[in-house]
């Protein structure tokens, strides 16, 4: 028993500093800084940028990973800065986003403003990080698959930043999104109900509430290009999630690729594990992003 433990300990010690050194390779910007009446919130939205920048390249595309945790946590490592390490070796510049969640006392709206403010750094500073403005995309795991889909959906339209304070001459809204695995509805028959409860809150769910946050219910006609993965055995956001967001999207005619797997499950973000090992998903997700001219 005491030797299984002491495996378990090294085995987290490994994966701890793995994840600490690929999170040392980009600067912490924190995207309330700064503003007024946001000051509780600056230790909460973190953008991880890369710390070496692109003067003189030519411009890239660039790409605000959203981890998953139901919107009450985050899982960084799998999902954040193994997808960021991903985008990187393709030559998209990738920018992990810590948003707001429910473990800090956090919910709707704060984490469209989390991911809107990202978007806002990213175009303001394109330059710097040699990115081409017109293909900043967003990908979210879980509930950031719901985030990034509010993002392609909502993005600006809604004033949030406004309503803070904070103005902008850029678009706030990605040009192209992967929700991966995504929490999409919140209707009460298969809706992530964890998902909900930490982005909603507690209170009553109207039911124009959740149409308002059922992504599949507000795609608009010129949503933004769309890759979807979901597992069929996924014992956690239910399949069907993912099959009324492609059909959403199939219905206004929006660009888009549906990948599915029989099994895979839940959670694996791009984790070298037995999934990546077996699908390459990522190979899959690479050839779309050639197709929409993201990426040669």
């Amino acid at each position: 028993m005491k030797k299984s433990l002491l495996i378990l300990s090294i085995l987290f010690s490994f994966a701890a500093l793995g994840f600490c050194g690929e999170r040392s390779k980009y600067s912490k910007i924190y995207l309330w800084q700064n503003i007024k009446g946001m000051e509780v919130n600056v230790r909460d939205t973190i953008l991880f940028a890369p710390k070496k920048t692109g003067q003189g390249e030519t411009k890239k595309a660039a790409v605000v990973i959203c981890p998953g945790g139901s919107y009450h946590h985050l899982g960084m490592p799998h999902e954040g800065f193994a997808s960021a390490k991903w985008f990187d070796s393709i030559g998209v510049v990738p920018f992990v986003l810590q948003y707001r969640v429910a473990y800090n006392c956090h919910h709707h709206p704060e984490m469209l403003e989390d991911i809107e403010m990202a978007i806002k750094y990213i175009r303001e500073n394109a330059d710097v990080y040699g990115i081409d403005i017109d293909k900043i995309g967003a990908i979210g795991y879980s509930a950031g698959g719901h985030l990034v889909t509010m993002a392609g959906v909502y993005g600006g339209s809604r004033n949030e930043l406004e309503k803070l304070g904070v103005h902008t001459e850029v678009s706030l809204r990605p040009n192209f999104v992967m929700p991966i695995y995504p929490v999409v509805t919140m209707q009460d028959d298969i809706c992530h109900r964890w998902s909900r409860r930490s982005l909603l809150g507690h209170q009553e769910y109207t039911q124009q509430l959740k149409d308002e946050y059922s992504m599949e219910l507000n795609i608009p006609s010129d949503m933004v290009p769309t890759y979807i993965l979901a597992c069929r055995d996924d014992p956690v956001v239910i399949f069907e999630n993912s099959v009324r967001l492609e059909n959403a999207l199939a219905e206004k005619n929006i660009p888009h690729h549906f990948a599915v797997y029989e099994k895979g499950g839940h959670g694996f973000g791009m984790k070298n594990g037995w999934f990546m090992k077996e699908t390459h998903w990522n190979e899959d997700l690479k050839n779309w992003l050639k197709e929409i001219k993201i990426i040669d």
